[in-house]
């Protein structure tokens, strides 16, 4: 989109001459202007004035004192006005001050009008925008053909980031700027940006759209570069094709590789919007990838959503790539794993469909690309009954995939066996009802009946039938849970024990199927009281399972609270569908508990823990303490996750990260943050940057170092990346950034 920044000068200044009008007081002579198309012709301007004198013999009236115009939507105050019937000029000075219909303000030391408004001329212009921009010229004048021409002029957005003596901290000055009303364009002479008062830019010429343009067809703002193709610099062109529909033009320009195209197509429809954009480069210097065998380097990404009714919509976002390095050296993407997906979604009241159809794509070198998967398709949904059922609620959930990949999965490090091809089919109908008795104790009988449908192929340990693998698993449980409030002084508390009690058919050992999508598991105080608390449909909980736990909230006055969970489960009878690392694969579980601490609004703090039930280990624990001043503001955090190979976890994890911001004054600040590995002994990343921050500009320089990605082939780190990110942004002007590698 182009919005004129510079061309608000002109346009605003144009105010001061607005269209005139026919006046009438019924002692004085009349004030005649031509008809501005948004007043009706024949309005009167009312005038207000401490003394209004009329010369018969001149044919001049003037008014004196606190002087007001008023003519449709617009507002004039002056302390004198004179106006010359005879020569038709309407002068106005001092303290003159113009309100317009769209709430803009100008001010002017004196303005002269003659030829019924049409043409004009002003000295000392000040225009106060309804966006909080300040436009000033020294002189005005406005011709008959539709341009006026202001010399002197300067345009800033800074309303408080200004000098004690009056400087904002941007501006920008011309020797002269012209406004073309018939072409919409602003023309200067003499530009240049001043920062702080400094000069920083200058051209001498320069033309904009007038802010009446919402889209135009021109250059935008550069970025610069600098990597894997050494310096570039990119110049963006914007093409208003229609309304509706633009092209951008971004070519990158490097200094080693050649010109890197960049094309992007955005096209809005009754219905919705879609884009695509393409990446392509042919390499002047040969690359040392092995998987890079051509100079020519592509890419591309189509995105779209449209609506299909109120309760449907539709879309698709997909991405290709030449090379899977490709995105990384030019910093065009930074995903390591590309899932494109064409998607239809229904949503109405509390129903939820999706259907999608997934391809999935690796960027890691670490990953065999033969092994993703593509989803033909990838359905799920969940329906609740409106009318009730046994006086409580039904609902319907229903999943169903089928995927292939051109080579099976055999990972023993991560137990993970998966096959060429996998369809399931899930459908389940569940039930539930709350009960509160007269004491306040809260029973949620419930029920479940789940059907299941499975075939593969090619899974590594499968018996290798031909035939699908049909399950179904009912289950049925309650949970009851008693509150228990109090009051003590300036705090209020809430005690709420909780037990919940499932049964069901024990899981059968499926080794015909793989699991495709449960293999993460995090069992915590949130997934407690589920009734499975495996992550996707591949795997079923089985067995009878008590499980049990306690909340408990104290709330203070001022704002602070304290909350906190404790709870465990108990594997009573069947057999337990949980391997080893999960803190569930024992007749009692893991213990799990979380505390939530707000002391004021400066302090919070937050612990979760996995703990063997004897204390003799602590599996998982994760901290996180927030920090808020008035100068200063930060977090720190740690985790320390012991290794479970069955749900993708191979190794121990134990890492602390913080992160902070400083604010020197009101506009300065300086930042950083930084991860340490503590199992690796290792930096994995750090920054540090300052900022500068006001009403109308922010400007930042920030260096960081991120560590590569480990290569399993050589044993190695791959090296430290290093980067500094520079970015200057002018409140409606718009940003230059700049990316460098070191």
């Amino acid at each position: 989109m182009h919005v004129c920044i510079l061309g608000l000068m002109a346009a605003a200044g144009l105010a001061l001459f607005p269209a005139a009008a026919e006046a009438r007081m019924e002692d004085a002579p009349k004030f005649v202007a031509p008809v501005d198309e948004a007043i009706p012709k024949g309005t009167r301007v009312d005038v207000v004035a401490d003394k209004l004198f009329y010369d018969g013999r001149s044919d001049v009236a003037t008014a004196t004192g606190t002087v007001q115009l008023t003519y449709g939507p617009y507002v004039l105050t002056a302390t004198r006005v004179v106006y010359d019937m005879r020569n038709g000029t309407f002068n106005a000075n001092g303290s003159i001050i113009l309100r317009e219909p769209n709430g803009n303000v100008l001010e002017a030391e004196f303005v002269e009008l003659k030829d019924t408004f049409r043409e004009g001329f002003a000295r000392h212009v000040r225009a106060l925008l309804t966006n909080d921009v300040t436009i000033t010229a020294q002189y005005a004048r406005r011709f008959e053909n539709g341009i006026t021409i202001y010399e002197k002029a300067s345009y800033t957005a800074c309303v408080d980031c200004v000098s004690e003596g009056g400087t904002p901290a941007w501006q920008i000055v011309a020797r002269e700027a012209k406004h073309d009303l018939q072409e919409r364009t602003i023309y200067y002479t003499n530009a240049r940006l001043e920062l702080g008062g400094v000069p920083v830019f200058w051209t001498p010429y320069l033309a904009y759209p007038d802010p009446t343009v919402k889209r135009r067809t021109g250059f935008l703002l550069p970025s610069f570069h600098s990597g894997h193709a050494g310096f570039g610099v990119t110049t963006p062109f914007f093409w208003d094709i229609a309304p509706n529909m633009d092209l951008t033009f971004s070519p990158r320009w490097t200094t080693q590789q050649g010109v890197l195209g960049d094309v992007e197509w955005r096209h809005r429809l009754s219905s919705g919007i879609y884009s695509t954009q393409v990446w392509g480069i042919y390499e002047l210097q040969s690359n040392d990838n092995e998987e890079v065998s051509r100079n020519w380097r592509t890419a591309g990404r189509t995105e779209g959503e449209f609506e299909i009714n109120n309760s449907w919509s539709w879309g698709w976002d997909a991405t290709a790539v030449s090379d899977r390095d490709f995105l990384a050296d030019y910093d065009l993407d930074d995903r390591d794993m590309l899932a494109s997906n064409i998607y239809a979604t229904g949503l109405s009241d509390r129903n939820y469909t999706k259907a999608q159809l997934i391809g999935w794509q690796t960027l890691s070198d670490n990953d065999d690309p033969e092994q993703m998967p593509v989803a033909l398709p990838f359905v799920t949904g969940d329906y609740v009954l409106a009318p009730e059922v046994v006086g409580g609620e039904l609902s319907v959930r229903f999943n169903a995939y089928s995927l292939q990949r051109q080579e099976s999965v055999d990972d023993p490090e991560l137990a993970l066996e998966l096959g060429t091809y996998q369809t399931h089919a899930m459908v389940s109908a569940e039930w539930q009802r709350q009960v509160i008795s007269d004491t306040g104790l809260v029973v949620t009988p419930f029920a479940q009946i789940r059907s299941d449908a499975e075939f593969s192929e090619n899974v590594p340990s499968s018996d290798d039938m031909d035939e699908p693998d049909l399950f179904v698993t009912p289950s049925a449980g309650f949970d009851v849970r008693m509150p228990f409030i109090a009051s003590h002084g300036f705090f209020q508390s809430v005690l709420t024990p909780v037990v919940q009690l499932i049964a069901s058919p024990s899981e059968i050992e499926d080794r015909n199927n793989g699991n495709e999508d449960a293999i993460t598991l995090n069992f915590d105080t949130t997934s407690l009281f589920l009734s499975d608390r495996f992550t996707g449909f591949d795997r079923r909980e089985g067995g009878v399972r008590a499980n049990a736990g306690i909340n408990y909230t104290l709330l203070g006055a001022n704002g602070g609270f304290l909350r906190t969970s404790l709870g465990e489960s108990f594997h009573i009878a069947g057999d337990n569908s949980f391997a080893a690392g999960s803190g569930l694969d024992g007749t009692s579980s893991d213990l799990v508990g979380a505390v939530a601490l707000q002391v004021n609004e400066h302090a919070t703090f937050g612990y979760q823990a996995r703990v063997e039930e004897d204390l003799s280990r602590i599996n998982v624990q994760e901290a996180t303490l927030g920090l808020t001043f008035d100068q200063f503001s930060g977090s720190l955090s740690y985790a320390d996750i012991a290794a479970a190979a069955n749900y993708g976890r191979p190794d121990d994890a134990q890492q602390i990260w913080a992160d902070g911001t400083y604010h020197i004054d009101e506009v300065w600040s300086l930042f950083g943050g930084a991860r340490y590995d503590l199992e690796e002994s290792k930096m994995m990343e750090q920054s540090i940057g300052a900022a500068f921050e006001c009403d109308c500009m922010r400007a930042e320089i920030q260096y960081s170092m991120s560590r590569n990605d480990y290569d399993d082939t050589s044993g190695a780190d791959s090296g430290m990346d290093h980067r500094i990110e520079l970015g200057i942004e002018l409140r409606t002007i718009g940003a230059i950034t700049g990316g460098f590698k070191l």
